[in-house]
């Protein structure tokens, strides 16, 4: 009885390291099944949102005629500076898509207040310090660019 009970020691004494190995393996492994998941669902919305965009067809001419007015820039401004700093951190794709969003509001503003801007033509932390320095000349022009409403957290 004794060498019975000895032996399934030894065995677990061996096997439990193999066990725990496994255990922290197949963790990391499911957190790069999920991300693997949901940056293929990403790139599933964006394709159709690309499919989508791509079957209407709308001239440069058109966009121009149909140019917003500054009352609604500037609630898309506020309303993209919100994504920006909620939702849209949850997902690289989505962060990505919200900055470009919000960066073009920013050239039309600019361009409506006659706010000299050079956002297409930076990138990294250069593109950072002149969206900021555009946002404040657009404040100072009299263009409310933050909400009011206290701002909450999307979870």
């Amino acid at each position: 009885m004794h060498a019975v009970v000895l032996a399934l020691a030894l065995i677990a004494l061996v096997c439990l390291p193999c066990l725990v190995a496994l255990f922290i393996c197949a963790e990391g492994t499911a957190g790069r099944v999920r991300r693997r998941v949901r940056d293929q669902r990403d790139r599933r919305d964006l394709h159709r949102l690309d499919r989508t965009l791509s079957q209407q067809s709308i001239s440069l001419a058109e966009l121009d005629q149909h140019q917003p007015s500054i009352q609604q820039i500037a609630a898309d401004l506020r309303r993209l500076d919100h994504q920006r700093l909620g939702i849209a951190t949850r997902s690289k794709v989505w962060h990505a898509a919200v900055l470009l969003a919000y960066d073009d509001r920013l050239r039309l503003a600019s361009r409506c207040l006659g706010v000299c801007e050079h956002l297409g033509q930076l990138d990294g932390v250069d593109l950072e310090i002149e969206r900021v320095r555009v946002e404040g000349e657009l404040e100072a022009a009299g263009l409310h660019l933050r909400s009011t409403a206290p701002r909450h957290q999307d979870h």
